[in-house]
């Protein structure tokens, strides 16, 4: 687990290399196309068709995982090195951590430059590659607003959720190494994670086809998003108490739509001390999210960079804490 998240840091995804979650985005679409032709604007066969795309994705990537984690046992064996090199680099490829601060640092380091025209239309343009908002009439404060919160919501669902099911995944292994380990686990949510940001949209045939997904994904962010709350504030130094902390941010996130979003932003929010929400448009629809935090500063480059590292000191915090409960799994079987 360490190897794969180190791995994550330093060498993230490269791009020479297929990604599972391309392979997934394939099967989907053809899915989807091949649904959306078969059941029209029946929204009851939509929602039936929604739900065997995702038993089937999900099944898929769980089923594959479990077979590549069959090969690492069979040659662990023989080469133990080497293919627990490989088992972690294939590993670490659903871990977001380097493909996320280089998004963010890129932006940053942009906006840290002279502003002018060209360089606004150039922000935008990374933006929008990490962000599902309307960027083209942002200006610099709402693009540093845009990356402070894509930072903090990412983090959960690219790098904490994804963790949180290797770790079970991972224990499952200490019972029974029959059962589906961290590469299997991590990929169920891997593919219920990409279910929703190619289906999970609240418009059209996807609400009803990319519904199950959609809520799938709510729930496997459930508890690692919960995690997130209780846990961050131990790797940051704020004005106010751990308690006031995680219940401040409980009472700001919890009002937002999403069950996990917000509860994500809200905890980056106050470790960082930073305002996040406002008016945000979709597809040109307006869209008014809660305000988080909002006693504190409008969103900066050192802001968002602390998020970024909030984030870092939470994946080391959760490694040694992971490495505990395995000594004492350990101790007890």
């Amino acid at each position: 687990m360490l190897v794969a998240v180190i791995l994550d840091l330093l060498i993230g995804d490269p791009k020479s290399l297929p990604h599972p979650v391309q392979f997934m985005g394939w099967i989907i679409s053809f899915l989807k196309g091949l649904t959306e032709g078969i059941k029209k604007e029946n929204k009851s066969k939509l929602y039936i068709g929604g739900l065997i795309i995702t038993l089937m994705v999900v099944s898929l990537s769980g089923i594959s995982g479990w077979i590549i984690e069959r090969l690492f046992l069979f040659f662990d064996t023989k080469n133990p090195i080497l293919s627990t090199l490989i088992f972690a680099f294939v590993l670490s490829s659903s871990l977001a951590s380097r493909s996320l601060n280089k998004s963010i640092l890129e932006i940053l380091n942009l906006i840290s430059k002279e502003i002018h025209s060209e360089n606004l239309r150039d922000l935008r343009q990374k933006l929008c590659l990490i962000v599902g908002r309307d960027v083209e009439n942002l200006d610099t404060n709402e693009i540093l607003r845009a990356a402070a919160e894509t930072a903090s919501e990412n983090s959960v669902d690219g790098i904490f959720a994804p963790l949180f099911w290797m770790f079970l995944g991972t224990i499952f292994w200490e019972f029974n190494q029959s059962m589906p380990g961290p590469l299997a686990m991590a990929w169920i949510f891997k593919s219920s994670s990409t279910i929703d940001s190619m289906l999970g949209y609240k418009e059209g045939k996807l609400k009803w086809l990319g519904f199950t997904g959609a809520k799938l994904d709510d729930l496997m962010v459930w508890i690692p998003s919960r995690i997130v709350l209780i846990t961050l504030p131990f790797c940051c130094k704020t004005n106010q108490s751990i308690y006031k902390t995680i219940r401040d941010s409980w009472k700001d996130g919890i009002v937002d739509s999403s069950p996990n979003s917000g509860i994500s932003e809200a905890i980056f929010a106050y470790c960082a001390e930073v305002r996040m929400g406002g008016v945000n448009y979709y597809k040109g629809v307006k869209k008014i999210k809660p305000i988080i935090a909002k006693s504190y500063p409008i969103a900066s480059i050192n802001s968002v960079k602390k998020i970024l590292n909030l984030s870092l000191r939470l994946q080391l915090a959760w490694l040694l804490g992971f490495s505990l409960i395995m000594k004492l799994i350990n101790l007890l079987i």
